[in-house]
């Protein structure tokens, strides 16, 4: 159960009215008025916490932001599914108090932990949902999600002692933005978060973890091309050559035929797809633009349905949590290089 802080909700009414708020005289043992409150956990009561929590005070830089964790963060809020597995995945979903902006199904080794977890909004949560839940971090997997239009601007959290997070290779800023993703960067991501967590060992098992997986992946893609396709009818929303798509097609062998472009993706027309003629076609699975009716559109459309790819059906089906840089993308690399294994495919 997660350890409880005094409520936060009256303290951000009161920042409301007179501009500030000091949370210094906040003490361990007070109760949580709002949605997540729960008597103090067992690790609170017995105090390894202390023992554990040698690196803090930790300040982490993110996206150009800096933020100062006082102690392992015991109340978090996530923003996307990235943050959101990528918290569960390090063992410390008993500190999850409410999520947002799903982009699909946990898997199932991860549903159960988060099976409790208000779900604040089906994208970008209001700043008051998540101050009512009294977080001491925000982590979120897109920088837009901290933004004025999204959940609140990172410097309000700040002010109000709210540490926040952004995963690194969300990054917009071109001084901050990766030139290229890498499997190193996102193990570099697990390896930080598990630092904030107080979580280092599960950190480190994991990136061994996933590191041997993808040291065991078949380049079964080789001498192919393909298409990494998202979302988009008219003019579809493709994976580029610096981010997760191509990351994940590199550790495959696939060749993207958009991967001259320098960005996480682009829109690409359908006449520039076609003179290409992709070898196979990556669907993104999303609950808002399934594979299926992906499928459905590429076949009965005049100028895709002569593809080569879509007359030989060969697609190939991610989900759409494995297209972001997070706990996700090495399994996705080893299920892509199983389905193309089972392809057959001309070389």
């Amino acid at each position: 159960m997660p350890f409880t802080r005094p409520s936060r909700r009256a303290l951000v009414r009161g920042a409301a009215l007179l501009g500030a708020v000091s949370l210094a005289g906040c003490t361990a043992d007070a109760a949580v008025d709002g949605p997540g409150s729960a008597p103090p956990s067992s690790r609170a009561e017995t105090g390894p916490t202390a023992e554990r929590s040698s690196g803090f005070p930790m300040t982490v830089s993110s996206c150009g932001v800096e933020a100062t964790l006082e102690a392992p963060p015991e109340r978090i809020v996530t923003i996307k599914s990235s943050a959101t597995e990528m918290v569960l995945s390090l063992d410390a979903g008993d500190r999850l108090v409410g999520t947002a902006f799903s982009d699909g199904e946990l898997p199932d080794d991860l549903a159960d932990q988060a099976a409790d977890v208000p779900v604040l909004a089906e994208e970008n949560p209001s700043s008051e949902a998540v101050l009512d839940l009294g977080p001491d971090l925000v982590y979120a997997g897109w920088e837009s999600n901290l933004s004025a239009d999204g959940a609140g601007e990172r410097s309000m959290y700040g002010d109000l002692g709210v540490a926040t997070y952004v995963s690194p290779s969300a990054c917009r800023g071109a001084e901050h933005q990766p030139d290229q993703l890498t499997f190193d960067l996102v193990f570099e991501e697990i390896t930080e978060v598990g630092r904030m967590l107080d979580e280092e060992q599960a950190a480190a098992d994991l990136v061994d973890e996933q590191r041997a997986a993808l040291e065991a992946v078949q380049p079964t893609g080789e001498g192919l091309s393909a298409l990494w396709y998202s979302s988009g009818n008219d003019v579809p929303y493709v994976g580029a050559g610096i981010g997760a798509p191509q990351m994940i097609m590199d550790a495959v062998g696939l060749e993207n035929i958009a991967g001259d472009v320098e960005d996480t993706w682009t829109s690409m027309g359908w006449e520039a797809i076609a003179d290409a003629d992709p070898d196979v076609i990556v669907l993104v699975n999303s609950a808002w633009n399934t594979a299926d009716h992906k499928i459905e559109m590429l076949e009965s459309n005049p100028v895709t349905s002569t593809l080569t790819a879509v007359r030989e059906s060969r697609y190939l089906v991610v989900p759409f949590p494995a297209t972001e840089a997070g706990v996700r993308n090495v399994p996705a690399a080893v299920d892509l290089a199983e389905q193309l294994a089972e392809l057959e495919v001309p070389r």
